[in-house]
């Protein structure tokens, strides 16, 4: 079937089965940050934006984004490369894989809570799951940014 959908701020006709999962779509239309982990909706590392929202995309099938709008790490690549910086600086990229995913739950929780405290972005950030760095770089990174960015930061104290 034809879906057509607007691809990081791109209009897109794709071609797209009926049990496509978004995902294998993205990647066939080069967007390479979109990765398989788990095939299960249990790392985060397919994450994208519909309609602004995060969602899983091996958890949608590509006709549900007909009419709709999609942003994948593509489309925040400047957001996305500043925070990624201080990630590189905790030592909390490592590998890289879960980055992408990772990188893109950050951007929309920063979109969606307004000075999150560290329980909140723990609870936020749950269903990403990174092998290489362990959680505490990563947190280290998001309250760094969060204070680069003038949020308030009390609670946000991150063990070494």
């Amino acid at each position: 079937m034809e879906i057509q959908f607007i691809l990081n701020k791109k209009q897109v006709t794709a071609e797209a089965g009926a049990d496509t999962v978004l995902l294998e779509l993205l990647r066939d239309l080069g967007c390479k940050s979109v990765k398989c982990g788990c095939e299960t909706t249990n790392c985060g590392l397919c994450t994208v934006w519909i309609d602004g929202k995060s969602r899983l995309s091996c958890s949608v099938l590509a006709a549900a984004v007909d009419g709709h709008e999609v942003t994948t790490m593509e489309g925040v690549e400047k957001e996305a490369e500043e925070f990624g910086e201080f990630l590189a600086r905790e030592g909390a990229e490592q590998c890289g894989f879960c980055s992408p995913g990772f990188i893109m739950n950050v951007l929309a929780m920063f979109r969606e809570l307004k000075n999150p405290g560290l329980e909140e972005i723990k609870e936020y950030l749950s269903g990403n799951l990174c092998r290489c760095t362990g959680y505490m770089g990563q947190l280290r990174a998001i309250r760094n940014y969060m204070a680069a960015k003038g949020y308030a930061a009390e609670d946000q104290e991150v063990e070494a």
